[in-house]
């Protein structure tokens, strides 16, 4: 009896051959999320962040899939992947941003908030860099029984619209004609991306070499000084021995 042919293991790619933004807007708002999110949950070995990385939630149908711009998942390791397989990590992910573009923001609102809901990804936000796709520039809802509910908007003086994140126990503000912005309501600091957080320590390295040498030059010129009060005091003995 001649045995059936192992079946060949599904293949599940890691790129789907798209572009990760399609413009400087768009592709800066994706990096600065997920980098400063990745900075913020830096020492919780439990929280995974990640974006413009493929989840498939359909074992065995590679074709299925989805790839939000920003993501974070609680309660799976912190660890690299070529993609999300749901039925591997059996957690979806918690918080999910989509940066808006001229191609993607009907995609965000229509097939893609459908998925989410599907998934259970607790909040949903959007962020539009030009303010010329959405309702309004910064936008998020919150899954309920019934489905997703749109969450209250902030509006300051000056523009600025600010969300908060239960989910993450952040906010995301858009101030006019400035990029968004993650913040600590806890210390009211602005969350910093890689490369902000490595300016800010040259920056701090710079102080601290600029002030390590003001303090050698002090002590530098108080040697001297003492240097040359001992010389005129050898000078006056000498003097008044003579």
């Amino acid at each position: 009896m001649t045995r059936p042919a192992p079946a060949a293991p599904i293949e599940y790619p890691s790129s789907d051959g798209q572009p990760m933004a399609e413009n400087d807007a768009q592709r800066n708002a994706i990096m600065y999320g997920i980098g400063a999110l990745s900075r913020h949950f830096r020492d919780r070995r439990d929280v995974y962040v990640s974006g413009d990385l493929l989840i498939y939630y359909e074992e065995g149908t590679p074709r299925v899939s989805i790839a939000p711009d920003v993501f974070v998942v609680f309660g799976v390791e912190d660890r690299e992947r070529p993609n999300y397989k749901l039925w591997e990590e059996r957690r979806a992910p918690a918080f999910v941003l989509e940066v808006a573009s001229p191609s993607t923001w009907r995609d965000d609102l229509g097939r893609k908030r459908s998925v989410y809901a599907q998934l259970g990804v607790r909040e949903y936000w959007q962020y539009d860099p030009a303010g010329e796709h959405l309702p309004a520039r910064l936008q998020g809802e919150r899954l309920t029984r019934s489905g997703y509910v749109r969450q209250p908007v902030l509006t300051g003086l000056d523009g600025t619209l600010t969300l908060r994140s239960e989910t993450l126990g952040l906010e995301l503000r858009a101030a006019p004609g400035r990029e968004m912005r993650f913040r600590d309501p806890a210390t009211g600091d602005d969350l910093r991306s890689h490369a902000e957080e490595a300016e800010g320590r040259l920056a701090e390295a710079a102080a601290r070499l600029a002030a390590e040498t003001r303090a050698a030059d002090a002590e530098t010129r108080a040697a001297d000084a003492e240097t040359r009060v001992a010389e005129l005091e050898a000078i006056l003995r000498g003097r008044q021995s003579g």
